[in-house]
């Protein structure tokens, strides 16, 4: 088994402690509590899917990955940048707090948070399926039942499996691991689209319909600027917070309107109880 150490310099604020409290909460990639300051995981490597583990650790604004496994570890380190959005500049982010105090209060509550999302859109996409007109801590059971040592299945296991699960989620799944084989999920081209661009062509994949598309594309992709429209609970924490739209509300978060919008989602899960578990 290879082993490779990649050290990121990050831009912009960044916590690693923020960040991994954060994932240890969201419930479709909820990481088990650990003592110990790195965060560490173990996922399949978008394209190649062979498995891979690392362990990060932080050191004043430099990341330190720690990777093992038995594929692209150098493609496996771009993956882990993505998924924790260590890829993003970061530095004007403090700026969308003096123009909106409500999200300077959110930063000052979340210091250093950066998104943490799916390992890749193909796993966001399933989670979409599984969690489909069911409650999350539902759906969170079957795709434990679905997990390999751990991991997820890869596209190609995954059609081989007998899927018993309700419904027609057998039938999505499979479109969706045939979509991520044919390179229709694949994180790097979706981050090339624009976001509208990116959620319409996800939405081609059955069984992904706006809300599941949008976050394939927010939390899979981890765009780091694009609004979600079909999330309620955003809708109704903007609503509250600023008694406005959100569209008109969230022009002063740009380039970082998905960071804005997890900030006041991971807030109003807070206050009210409940699962980081979607856009």
């Amino acid at each position: 088994m290879a082993h490779h150490r990649v050290e990121v310099a990050v831009q912009g604020p960044w916590s690693l402690a923020t960040s991994r409290e954060f994932w240890e909460g969201f419930t479709p990639s909820a990481l088990p509590a650990r003592a110990g300051e790195a965060l560490q995981a173990t996922f399949l490597v978008e394209g190649e899917w062979r498995r891979a583990s690392v362990s990060v650790t932080q050191h004043g604004a430099t990341a330190v990955l720690e990777l093992s496994g038995e594929g692209d570890l150098d493609l496996a380190a771009s993956q882990v940048c993505r998924f924790l959005s260590l890829d993003v500049d970061g530095r004007a982010w403090p700026d969308v707090g003096l123009r909106d105090p409500v999200i300077a209060a959110a930063q000052a509550s979340l210091p250093g948070l950066r998104p943490c999302g799916f390992y890749s859109p193909y796993e966001a996409a399933a989670w979409s399926v599984l969690s489909q007109r069911i409650r999350v801590s539902q759906a969170a059971v079957l795709k434990a039942s679905l997990l390999r040592d751990g991991v997820f299945p890869a596209p190609a296991e995954l059609l081989r499996l007998d899927l018993d699960l309700p419904g027609r989620k057998p039938e999505y799944l499979r479109a969706v691991a045939e979509a991520a084989l044919d390179g229709v999920l694949d994180a790097v081209a979706l981050r090339s689209l624009k976001p509208a661009a990116a959620v319409l062509a996800v939405q081609q994949v059955k069984g992904l319909g706006p809300f599941a598309a949008e976050l394939v594309v927010l939390r899979g992709a981890n765009a780091p600027d694009a609004m979600p429209h079909n999330e309620s609970r955003l809708t109704d924490e903007v609503s509250e917070r600023y008694g406005r739209p959100l569209a008109e509300v969230s022009e002063a978060w740009r380039p970082y309107r998905t960071w804005a919008s997890v900030h006041l989602r991971v807030l109003r899960e807070r206050r009210l109880g409940g699962a980081m578990a979607s856009a």
